[in-house]
């Protein structure tokens, strides 16, 4: 089974739980609960890959304070490889207030902390060159790392003879193509949102927005269509396929659902499985994570996962 190294942000998520609406200056609302999660893209990957039987390694930044403290506990608990792991003295963990909705959508408040320092410095090659498979996520929200840093990493890891894939969080500095374009010819399997997709690609048709991003250089494209289900298309192929989302599913949190339907792909993956294959395994592990509170809550071991997939229709 191939190994996987998790690149990029890790966050602390403080959930308030429901909040049908917001208080007016000076007002308190109360709601039924308030608890702490961990979050974060590249953290809920290597997490939930654990949770899969996969060897799964963490590289990122946290800070010296208790968010740190608590997210490194969480990623040793899982069994996560924390070598890659760097605490900075000097700036906070990164954190998010998420506003869990009674219909289980979410709103933030996010400060991005660690996330906004990490480098291409702060890589530990050395385990980089333990792992056969390479998936860097959190583009947008790592101010030094993003653009031309992430490049000049992904060139190395292709040099290294590693499968690349990327994921990105949404860019509210509007930078979009203009920032991760520079990444696309070092990428095998390119994961964004459909939402993301669009405002990067410049055109709202899937098979529209794989042309643009194979045109600059990726080798594959999966888009996440959320209610919808997924996008895939494969190197050489002219149109796409899409692949239906599962039913039966009751939503409770749609944190990290995205977050582990990328890592439901490469569990499948790092498991020598076809694409398509990657691809429905991916729906249901990310169906499987709405059904409880947190990123990663939900996640299932390998085997779970598959019964469920068959339960749900996805095979």
């Amino acid at each position: 089974m191939k190994r996987v190294a998790c690149v990029g942000i890790l966050v602390a998520d403080v959930m308030a739980d429901p909040v049908a609406s917001y208080p007016a200056p000076g007002e308190l609302k109360r709601v039924n609960s308030v608890t702490l999660h961990n979050g974060g893209n590249a953290m809920t990957a290597s997490i939930n890959l654990c949770k899969m039987g996969v060897d799964a390694k963490m590289l990122g930044k946290v800070g010296n304070d208790m968010f740190g403290t608590y997210l490194k506990q969480c990623l040793d608990r899982e069994g996560v490889d924390t070598r890659g792991l760097r605490v900075d003295e000097g700036t906070q963990t990164s954190v998010s207030l998420v506003m869990l909705e009674p219909g289980g959508e979410r709103s933030f408040l996010h400060c991005v902390g660690t996330n906004a320092v990490l480098s291409i410095d702060d890589m530990d090659w050395s385990v980089l060159e333990e792992t056969e498979m390479v998936f860097v996520t959190g583009s947008f929200l790592m101010d030094r790392f993003d653009g031309e840093e992430t490049a000049a990493f992904l060139k190395k890891c292709k040099e290294m003879g590693k499968t690349t894939f990327l994921d990105v969080c949404w860019d509210a500095k509007g930078r979009w193509g203009e920032l991760i374009d520079c990444n696309l010819p070092y990428i095998d399997y390119f994961m964004p949102s459909i939402d993301e997709a669009v405002r990067i690609a410049g055109c709202e048709d899937p098979d529209e927005i794989a042309d643009v991003f194979m045109r600059k250089g990726v080798k594959n494209v999966v888009i996440k269509l959320g209610k919808k289900g997924a996008y895939l298309r494969l190197a050489g192929e002219e149109k796409g396929r899409f692949f239906p989302a599962l039913g039966n599913v009751k939503r409770v949190d749609t944190t990290g659902a995205g977050d582990s339907f990328c890592s439901g792909f490469l569990a499948a993956y790092a498991r020598g499985m076809d694409e398509s294959f990657c691809v429905n395994f991916a729906n249901t592990v990310g169906a499987l994570c709405v059904t409880a509170k947190g990123a990663t809550a939900g996640t299932r071991s390998y085997e779970e996962t598959l019964e469920k997939m068959r339960e749900f229709g996805g095979m």
